[in-house]
């Protein structure tokens, strides 16, 4: 999995920057035609760090909508959600965070988009390695039917694999939103 997620993390680092921003276009448009935001109010979503994809017109879209946007907080091994505010900081992995927002937590949430490094047709989901979805949104797997919040992962094409094993404390995501395709 450490070969895997490093080769993944060189291939989404080589997207040149006008490509990341036509694909982050193109993101929005999926995310938009396949209807994910409809019956959420409050969005946690990610701005890009280490290659992920531009989330920057989806941010904007949501705002200008008068939808509720959060970013992740790091909190100890696990993520609190922030509104978006004007004003941020680094935390010790150099990503930004807002400050002077109430943290609230996953459970609050309508909708999560989170970043990944790989996935595969049915769904899987590689992430950094730390766990730290893993851990925030254990809660998840314990839910039934009416489960909120809805978990989709954002990415490029090209982070996609033949096949990935998941494990036992992976939390399962609804979708994978990539700027050609939505997998449910």
């Amino acid at each position: 999995m450490k070969e895997l997620r490093k080769k993944l993390r060189i291939i989404r680092k080589s997207i040149d920057t006008p490509t990341r921003k036509k694909q982050g276009k193109k993101l929005l448009y999926q995310c938009q035609k396949h209807a994910i935001f409809r019956n959420a109010k409050h969005i946690a979503i990610f701005t890009p760090n280490d290659g992920e994809i531009e989330t920057i017109d989806t941010i904007n879209f949501l705002t200008h909508q008068g939808y509720y946007v959060y970013l992740p907080i790091l909190v100890g091994e696990k993520l609190k959600f922030a509104k978006m505010g004007k004003l941020f900081r680094k935390n010790r992995f150099g990503i930004d965070e807002p400050i002077f927002s109430p943290l609230v937590g996953a459970h609050k949430m309508d909708l999560i988009l989170m970043p990944l490094v790989g996935f595969d047709a049915n769904k899987n989901r590689l992430g950094m390695g730390g766990g730290f979805y893993d851990k925030t949104l254990s809660f998840h797997t314990k839910l039934k039917n009416f489960r909120v919040p809805k978990l989709f992962g954002l990415a490029f094409d090209a982070q996609e694999v033949s096949r990935l094993s998941s494990q036992p404390w992976d939390v399962p995501v609804d979708g994978i939103v990539t700027p050609t395709r939505f997998i449910r």
